[in-house]
């Protein structure tokens, strides 16, 4: 079942059996109070079960482009449009939060972007990334890193 996530008040539902399940739950909410914030939409997910066509999606993607499979097990999916953006988002029990802008325009910006929670280490499969830091009141310390989409999906 869907839920909207709520940035003023952080849940871990849906996000507890990851060792970081605080710190997920920071960098969702801080994902949900940027779409907010932004576009006025509001950030919804749901069980990755439930969501298999965009965790397929987003798993595609990243094989196709760059050979990589993600070992940690999702928790969470989510897809929307913004604007003529096409979003999706899969929260991983790592922590590790990865998401899809494809703008659907010709010729527009296409990027495969990756969080990491506060306290993970970085997933053997990341590790050919440099990642930078940045902080968020609702996400401490979150590092992300990104490289951009060539192929059209």
């Amino acid at each position: 079942m869907p839920h909207a996530v709520d940035f003023a008040t952080v849940s871990t539902a849906g996000l507890e059996s990851s060792p970081v399940a605080d710190a997920l739950a920071g960098l969702r909410a801080n994902e949900a109070r940027y779409f907010k914030n932004k576009y006025d939409h509001v950030f919804t997910v749901e069980p990755a079960s439930d969501a298999a066509s965009v965790v397929d999606w987003v798993s595609r993607i990243l094989e196709e482009e760059r050979g990589i499979v993600i070992a940690s097990r999702p928790l969470e999916a989510t897809a929307f449009q913004v604007e003529n953006i096409r979003m999706a988002y899969v929260f991983y029990e790592s922590g590790l939060s990865i998401n899809v802008m494809y703008t659907i325009d010709d010729n527009g910006k296409r990027a495969v972007g990756f969080k990491l929670s506060d306290g993970m280490d970085v997933p053997e499969e990341l590790g050919a990334f440099k990642f930078a830091r940045q902080k968020s009141k609702l996400a401490g310390n979150i590092r992300g890193s990104y490289f951009v989409v060539k192929k059209e999906y």
